[in-house]
């Protein structure tokens, strides 16, 4: 059943990052794949820094979609190089 909540909130931190980057969508796949990478960058920043977004599904997709919107940035940038 984790996984599952995994893959979730993997999908809708994706979604949510390439709505707020802007640019279109990654697709399904692109998207939980987005977010579950996401969620491992943006629990490595918020630890760095010292953040909490709280517990449960709400701040999980929150770190997620911090990382996931640093991700995207990240690559855009490589692309463009």
């Amino acid at each position: 059943m984790e996984l599952l909540w995994f893959i979730i909130v993997g999908l809708i931190a994706g979604w949510l990052a390439g709505a707020l980057v802007g640019g279109g969508g990654f697709g399904v796949i692109g998207d939980i794949i987005i977010g579950i990478v996401g969620a491992f960058i943006g629990g490595y920043l918020f630890r760095y820094f010292g953040l909490s977004a709280g517990g449960g599904l709400l701040g999980s997709i929150v770190v997620a979609t911090v990382g996931a919107v640093v991700l995207v940035l990240l690559l855009r940038l490589v692309r463009r190089a």
